[in-house]
């Protein structure tokens, strides 16, 4: 038989009043007696069902967060935000991984529909028809996180991603390239689009143009990453310098530039979004934008929270501040040169400096300074 709340109480102890008002994190008489009480759970095994007790109180103590791709390292410090601050406020976080599928983004929000979560902190996989909308239209408070719903009044946390690649284009583009490629997630999210968008804005800035051979979208995986970057790199003019959109895009390029026995930045440069455990290690350590993933998860739920207490408050978009560090993968080269030629090899591993954007803001949806892209 399985264990009940009045088995808990009886090896406890205590009421099954007062395991009621432990579990549910509401004040008791002492630590002591919590002690006892979380004890007993442990010993007996207890698993307390959260949904049929939101149901009868009228206020679901989960949380559910729907992340766009689970193996991506960069999501570990958001999905870790998440939890911590929820426990802090007394929820649950239920977890589910689309996969950057629109399928199984729409079975998954049916479902925190259906378990009556108290809100969701979602990843969309696209910025227009996103499935949120049934969220919405069933009363369940929504925020985006990292990327942003574009036909939905709901709250956002991003960073300025438009920014962040005009910085780290500027730096390829001072260190003397110009033939720049870059390997793209599909331009239906906004964090794809907006990156393209600076990778644009950069080039126009610096009177480069646009060649269409060496722009390559997709779904941001490794695969596709490895795929992209051999296609450009055996084209007959191929580019100085790879501005790659995540860390796993940025893994599959590393793999093929492997294989073609070409050196970072002698042979090629390269770029990329998100500090990771490796970029800073391997050599030469890697140029990239780094995200506040742990301020965007925390951020995130916290407008969640609040909205889940106030549900009138007004929408807006965050914005937080990211940084461009600059290490040693951009120094200019010329691929005509023999590589007896070639000066000495580039020490690989120290930071030359960092770059900041703006400071964290938060923009009112609507408002003059909105920063849609």
């Amino acid at each position: 038989m399985p264990i009940t709340i009045t088995d808990v109480a009886q090896e406890a102890g205590v009421s099954r009043a007062t395991v009621s008002r432990v579990i549910s994190g509401k004040t008791v008489t002492s630590d002591k007696v919590k002690s006892r009480v979380f004890a007993a759970i442990e010993k007996l095994g207890y698993q307390p069902n959260l949904v049929a007790r939101s149901l009868r109180v009228q206020q679901s103590k989960i949380i559910g967060l729907i992340i766009s791709d689970i193996q991506n390292p960069f999501y570990t410090g958001l999905v870790r935000a998440v939890e911590d601050t929820a426990h802090e406020n007394n929820f649950m976080v239920f977890l589910c991984n689309s996969d950057e599928n629109i399928e199984k983004e729409i079975l998954y929000v049916r479902l925190m529909v259906a378990e009556k979560v108290a809100g969701v902190v979602i990843t969309p996989t696209r910025e227009r028809d996103n499935p949120s909308r049934i969220l919405i239209e069933a009363g369940v408070p929504v925020v985006a996180v990292d990327r942003s719903i574009m036909d939905l009044d709901v709250d956002s946390v991003v960073i300025d991603n438009c920014q962040m690649a005009i910085e780290l284009m500027d730096h390829l583009i001072s260190d003397g390239h110009k033939r720049i490629a870059i390997i793209s997630g599909p331009s239906t999210s906004t964090t794809s689009r907006e990156r393209l968008e600076g990778y644009f804005q950069a080039l126009s800035n610096h009177g480069l143009p646009v060649d269409p051979a060496l722009i390559r979208q997709g779904l941001p995986k490794e695969a596709f990453g490895y795929q992209a970057a051999r296609e450009l790199l055996e084209l007959e003019q191929p580019p100085a310098a790879l501005f790659l959109l995540n860390n796993l895009l940025t893994l599959g390029a590393l793999r093929a530039i492997h294989e073609k026995n070409l050196r970072i930045p002698e042979d090629i440069a390269l770029v990329g979004f998100d500090e990771v455990n490796w970029t800073s290690f391997i050599n030469p350590p890697l140029t990239v934008a780094t995200q506040p993933t742990y301020e965007l998860g925390r951020k995130a739920t916290e407008l969640l929270i609040n909205r889940i207490k106030q549900p009138t408050l007004a929408t807006a978009r965050h914005v937080i501040g990211a940084t461009v560090v600059i290490r040693n993968s951009c120094a200019n080269h010329s691929s005509s040169l023999e590589p007896a030629l070639r000066g000495p090899e580039l020490p690989g591993s120290f930071i030359l400096g960092t770059r900041t954007s703006d400071a964290a803001r938060e923009i009112p949806k609507g408002g003059a300074g909105d920063m849609r892209h």
